[in-house]
């Protein structure tokens, strides 16, 4: 049997005399849509960290497509949370996905000739092909995001962590960037891994919950999560998860 994208067995984090989250044991199936929630402060960013290999867990076993989890694994990409670039910024927008490539070397090379091709072909994937040469500092909060998801899908991906990526978005590159990760989950057939404060965007899309919860990531259905009684506890707040009459579901 295939291995799922993700699996935690008993993991802990613990940095000098802080616990960070304790006896997470849980798995994320290989072609999920995955949303990965909890409050501010829960963990969620260093869960994703354990994931890239940049951190390494205090107890348990993690392992990642099939294997221990391990630095510039090329199947894996991450489009970290960020604001909007500066307005000055005079990089292109080619050059910015470029570095996705190359940004280890100094300074902005232009890459080889396939180097180039790989760019063109990811820019053309988030429709951003017409703007290759513009200032990024020009674009839309929406379209700079989707140049950091270009950026990840340089290589051929099976899993795709975004950390918070409609933050500073509006309703509309909210649902463009949704759109986004779902032709990527759909065409290229990776799991796909979104930590959002915000799931509404993603209601429609997501099949698997990872919540952090009393210090501790757990998983569960959108049935079983997505309830007024279970996010209410998970925020330390009243939310409501509401139906409407066609079935759809939104969170306020």
């Amino acid at each position: 049997m295939t291995a799922p994208a993700v699996r935690f067995a008993d993991v802990a984090v613990t940095f000098g005399r802080r616990t960070i989250w304790r006896e997470a044991t849980f798995t994320i199936p290989r072609g999920a849509f995955c949303a990965l929630i909890g409050p501010s402060g829960s963990g969620k960013t260093t869960l994703l960290r354990i994931i890239l290999g940049e951190l390494r867990p205090s107890v348990g076993r993690v392992e990642v497509l099939g294997a221990p989890p391990r630095r510039g694994n090329r199947a894996i990409g991450l489009v970290p949370q960020r604001g909007v670039l500066l307005d000055d910024l005079a990089i292109r927008a080619r050059d910015l996905v470029m570095l996705g490539l190359n940004g280890h070397r100094w300074g902005f090379g232009g890459g080889n000739a396939d180097d180039r091709r790989r760019v063109e072909r990811a820019l053309d994937a988030v429709g951003l092909l017409d703007y290759a040469d513009e200032p990024v500092g020009t674009l839309s909060g929406g379209q700079q995001q989707r140049l950091f998801i270009a950026q990840a899908l340089l290589d051929r991906l099976e899993l795709l962590l975004l950390d918070e990526p409609f933050a500073n978005l509006d309703v509309k590159n909210e649902h463009e960037i949704v759109a986004l990760c779902r032709s990527v989950h759909r065409e290229q057939g990776a799991t796909i891994v979104v930590v959002t404060h915000d799931l509404n965007p993603v209601l429609n899309v997501i099949d698997h919950v990872v919540y952090v919860l009393d210090g501790r990531p757990r998983e569960g259905s959108i049935d079983e999560v997505l309830t007024t009684e279970t996010l209410s506890r998970l925020y330390g707040t009243p939310v409501q998860a509401l139906r409407a009459a066609d079935g759809s579901m939104f969170i306020r």
